[in-house]
């Protein structure tokens, strides 16, 4: 039990943390970056430019009806968040699994409440390696892409122990 709420714990600490850092840095981003040209650092490695996301990932659905794009982006995904918080309140998860959920649930309220209470996500940030740039995304992109990634590589690992040893 004494694990169990700790992990819990910790779980609820990492949403909370990724939803304020989201938040804040998007009212900061719109506050500073609205009307301002974009900002590069690092050579151009990592910009900083204000962008509305009306769609999800990369934009895609950006084009869809205003109506289709409340019901998949809004209501979709809070109904996906929904059996994920479940699973991580009854779930018999380990610590790393309580890791990834927590970021990829906490990154989808950040955006869930973006889409909410203005109708789009706030994004900011860019990364570029040579000729490869990113899309614009937020710290709840970050986060949700780190959870998905723990996910994978624990499911991954899980299902790796379970193969019988071969000699």
């Amino acid at each position: 039990m004494q694990k169990r709420f700790v992990r819990l714990t910790l779980g609820a600490l990492l949403m909370i943390a990724t939803v304020g850092c989201d938040q804040v840095t998007k009212n900061i981003a719109q506050d500073r970056l609205i009307d301002a040209a974009p900002l590069e650092y690092l050579g151009g490695l990592f910009t900083l430019q204000y962008a509305e996301n009306t769609g999800a990932f990369l934009s895609f659905g950006a084009g869809f009806h205003p109506d289709a794009r409340f019901w998949i982006f809004t209501i979709g995904a809070a109904l996906l968040l929904v059996p994920a918080a479940i699973y991580l309140l009854r779930g018999p998860i380990g610590w790393w699994t309580c890791c990834g959920l927590s970021l990829l649930i906490g990154g989808g309220v950040g955006n869930l409440i973006d889409r909410a209470t203005i109708g789009y996500v706030i994004d900011f940030m860019n990364i570029s390696l040579g000729p490869v740039r990113t899309g614009i995304f937020n710290i709840a992109d970050v986060a949700i892409v780190i959870g998905t990634a723990i996910l994978i590589f624990r499911s991954r690992s899980d299902e790796l122990s379970m193969r019988p040893r071969q000699t």
